[in-house]
């Protein structure tokens, strides 16, 4: 698998942060079973890694990732707790150079014409855009797809099951990446039920043709 096959699985990557592993593999369930198997699990909190390690484990279904990537240590932690793709907010040459060393798929992230041109340069034509909302949003990226057409993106970032549609119709973007999927009391209570009818809701966000 690629970056450009990766954007391909679903409409929406979930991007979950997650304080207690022990919620990971039935968060992870319930959005498989909604139909989201690509699942991007952060690295904000210490139990982030845990997380990547017991979802790579005991769901096969997912294709779990590690956000948040800002350091080579990052990269390499995530690839040795099973991530099978790499997701960073910004990109730096050596950020660049750990993630592509891992021979995993990953997202770099850029919020300009300049920094997606430094990342093309290198060969790199699938990056997430990030943060989505806050960097322009919907004219930006479609700003960008005139004079950058060969780079699709992953925009992330403020992004909601209202604006999804708007993004997905652009034909530079691949997927988008939204946090509503996994709502902070829905995972502190169990409510799975809740978390798969809301992954069902945006596996079908995918536009026609």
């Amino acid at each position: 698998m690629n970056a450009d096959q990766l954007l391909d699985l679903a409409p929406v990557v979930p991007v979950v942060v997650l304080d207690d592993a022990d919620t990971a593999v039935p968060l992870a369930r319930a959005l498989v079973a909604g139909g989201l198997p690509v699942i991007e699990v952060t690295l904000r909190t210490p139990a982030g890694l845990a997380a990547i390690e017991r979802i790579a484990a005991e769901v096969p279904d997912a294709v779990i990732g590690a956000g948040t990537i800002v350091s080579p240590e990052d990269a390499e932690n995530a690839q040795k707790a099973g991530s099978r793709f790499l997701v960073s907010p910004g990109c730096t040459p050596a950020l660049r150079e750990a993630m592509a060393a891992t021979g995993l798929p990953f997202l770099p992230g850029v919020s300009s014409a300049s920094e997606a041109m430094a990342l093309l340069e290198h060969g790199i034509t699938v990056m997430k855009f990030f943060p989505a909302e806050a960097a322009g949003g919907l004219p930006y990226l479609k700003s960008l797809g005139g004079p950058l057409p060969q780079i699709r993106f992953c925009p992330t970032g403020g992004i909601t099951i209202d604006t999804a549609p708007r993004y997905l119709r652009l034909p530079n973007v691949g997927c988008v990446g939204g946090s509503w999927l996994t709502p902070a009391d829905a995972v502190r209570a169990g409510a799975w039920d809740k978390i798969e009818a809301l992954a069902n809701q945006a596996a079908a966000l995918r536009p026609a043709g």
